[in-house]
């Protein structure tokens, strides 16, 4: 059975932007999974400590034979291949990927909490994901449309990021 993942992209560290094209191009990689579209880049303020570079944030699809908890494992094995290291609680990361959203499930468990508990009050990843899906609406999130939802969330430190130069 296929399934529809929805990745959140996140970096602030060791050029942002390559590290998250780079990610992207990985994510298609994956095994029995496909990144079948993903959203445009966006800068952002780092949430929790503000001693810290700005972020580019960005949100992928992926169609998946996998599991949650593998493409959970699958994720976090991508980001050690980007060097990730965990110092601080929202800290600054070379690359961080987290699972938004698998098909319509709720999930949680120890390790894994999906859809996940913090997206709803994220302009960073709010945005990406109403440019990405459009207007409709969805189910495990609320009975508002996510544009509704992202234009709550989104503030005046969120930019789109134009093509690389």
């Amino acid at each position: 059975m296929i399934s529809t993942a929805l990745i959140g992209l996140g970096a602030n560290l060791d050029n942002p932007r390559a590290q998250l094209e780079r990610a992207l191009e990985a994510l298609d990689r994956l095994p029995l999974t496909d990144c079948t579209r993903y959203s445009r880049l966006y800068a952002s303020k780092p949430v929790g400590p503000q001693d810290q570079p700005d972020y580019v944030n960005a949100v992928a699809e992926l169609h998946t034979h996998l599991s949650p908890l593998a493409l959970l494992d699958q994720l976090q094995a991508l980001e050690q291949q980007h060097r990730r290291v965990r110092l601080r609680h929202w800290g600054p990361r070379t690359l961080d990927l987290d699972l938004l959203l698998f098909d319509d499930r709720s999930i949680v468990t120890p390790r894994l909490v999906v859809p996940h508990p913090e997206m709803l009050n994220r302009g960073f990843v709010m945005r990406p994901l109403a440019d990405l899906l459009g207007p409709q609406k969805l189910s495990s999130l609320s009975n508002e449309n996510l544009e509704m939802l992202a234009q709550r969330v989104e503030g005046d430190d969120l930019l789109p990021l134009g093509p690389q130069e």
